[in-house]
C-alpha cells in the first residue's frame, strides 16, 4: 500500500514545498493539495517547486474540478510538469465543493464531468479531442506522455462513472463498511461497461492523527479531526437532497449523522475548530479518521489494504502535522511495507 500526504496551500508556499520534501524522505509517494483557489494559496504554482526537489513523488490536486477550470488548461498544465519532470503527476477530480461553493456557484453535473476526464485525459496524453466540433489536440507533448486521472465521489451515480471513466477511485473516509461498499459499486461499474475492475486504483483519503495510548490525547484527535466530518457532510447533504431520507441507495452509516447538520459556513472549510461541524458525533469522526498510536494506525491501514486499497492518503491538517508525519515514516509505513 502507498501513503500520500495531503495538505492544503496556506501560505507559506514554502513550508508547503519542505513537508512534501520532508515526505518523500520518509516514504510518502504522492504529495496531494487541495485545489480551492479562494480558499488557499494557488497549488499549480507550487507543484513545480515540490517537483524540483524531490525525484520520486508524484504530485497532484485532491482534487480539482471542472468548474472553476478550464479542462485544456488542466491538460496542458499536467503536461507541461510532465515534460518538465518526468511523468510524476496526477489529476484527482470531482464535481467540486469549496472551489465553487465558495463562489455561490453549485457543483458542477456529472456528464460535464465525464466529458473533462476525457478531455483532460487524451490532450495530456497528446491525443486529439472533439470539443464542440472543433478537433483540438496539444503539439508539443511528448511521446510516452500520460495523466492518470483519478475521480472522488460517494453517490451510486458518481461511483458508476468511476468504474466506466476514471483511472482511480478517490474516497475521502476510511470507515472500512463505507470503503468496502463504494469499492465494491466501482468494480461492478467497471466490470459491466467491460473494463477490468483491477485496473482501477483504489485511494483512500482521511485524517490521521498519531497519538499516545491514552483517552485525553483521543479525544484532543477527534476535536482536531471533527473538520472532516462535516466536510463529508456537505457531499452527503447533497445526495440526501437527491435520494431522499429514507433511500436504500446510499448507505445509513454514510448519512445518517447529517440529521444534526444546519448549514455550514466556507471560511472555516477544513480547518480544525470548525463551528460548522459540531454535529459530528465521536463515533464517526472515529470511522472516517485514523486515530491513536501508530500500532492502531497499521491495524486500520490493514484492514483497507484487505478491502483492496492501494493507498491511503493522510490529511494533515490539525495541530499535530510535523509529528503525525515523522510518527508515520518512522513506525508507520515501515510497517505497511
Amino acid at each position: 500500500m502507498d501513503i500520500g500526504l495531503v495538505l492544503q496551500t496556506d501560505p507559506p508556499a514554502r513550508t508547503v514545498v519542505e513537508l512534501m520534501v520532508r515526505a518523500e524522505e520518509l516514504g510518502f509517494t504522492h504529495g496531494w493539495t487541495f485545489d480551492s483557489h479562494v480558499l488557499w494559496q494557488e497549488p499549480y504554482v507550487i507543484y513545480p517547486r515540490i517537483l524540483e526537489r524531490t525525484s520520486r513523488m508524484v504530485v497532484g490536486p485532491m482534487v480539482t474540478n471542472p468548474g472553476t477550470r478550464d479542462w485544456t488548461v488542466i491538460a496542458s498544465l499536467h503536461a507541461t510538469l510532465n515534460e518538465m519532470f518526468g511523468n510524476r503527476t496526477i489529476c484527482g477530480i470531482g464535481r467540486g465543493d469549496s472551489a465553487m461553493r465558495v463562489q455561490g456557484r453549485p457543483p458542477t453535473t456529472l456528464a460535464r464531468l465525464e466529458e473533462s476526464m476525457h478531455v483532460i485525459r487524451e490532450l495530456a496524453a497528446g491525443r486529439s479531442v472533439d470539443l464542440g466540433g472543433t478537433t483540438v489536440r496539444i503539439p508539443w507533448v511528448p511521446d510516452g506522455a500520460s495523466l492518470p486521472v483519478w475521480m472522488a465521489g460517494y453517490g451510486p451515480k458518481a461511483l458508476d462513472l468511476v468504474g466506466r471513466g476514471a483511472d482511480g477511485f478517490i474516497l475521502q473516509l476510511a470507515d472500512p463498511y463505507l470503503v468496502e461498499w463504494t469499492v465494491k459499486t466501482v468494480r461492478a461499474a467497471a466490470e459491466a461497461a467491460g473494463r477490468d475492475p483491477a485496473s482501477i486504483t483504489i485511494c483512500v483519503a482521511a485524517p490521521a492523527y498519531v497519538t499516545a495510548d491514552g483517552p485525553d490525547d483521543l479525544a484532543h484527535a477527534r476535536d482536531q479531526c471533527r473538520w472532516f466530518g462535516g466536510m463529508v457532510g456537505n457531499h452527503v447533504a447533497d445526495l440526501v437532497t437527491r435520494y431522499g431520507e429514507a433511500s436504500t441507495a446510499v448507505p445509513a452509516a454514510l448519512t445518517d449523522y447529517i440529521k444534526g447538520r444546519d448549514g455550514y459556513d466556507y471560511s472555516h472549510h477544513g480547518r480544525a475548530g470548525n463551528a460548522s461541524t459540531n454535529f459530528v458525533p465521536d463515533d464517526v469522526v472515529d470511522r472516517f479518521c485514523l486515530l491513536g498510536p501508530p500500532a492502531a494506525q497499521l491495524e486500520k491501514l490493514a484492514q483497507l489494504r484487505d478491502l483492496g486499497v492501494d493507498q491511503f492518503a493522510l490529511y494533515a491538517m490539525h495541530d499535530a502535522k510535523e509529528q503525525t508525519i515523522e510518527s508515520y515514516g518512522a513506525r508507520v509505513i515501515p510497517g505497511v511495507a
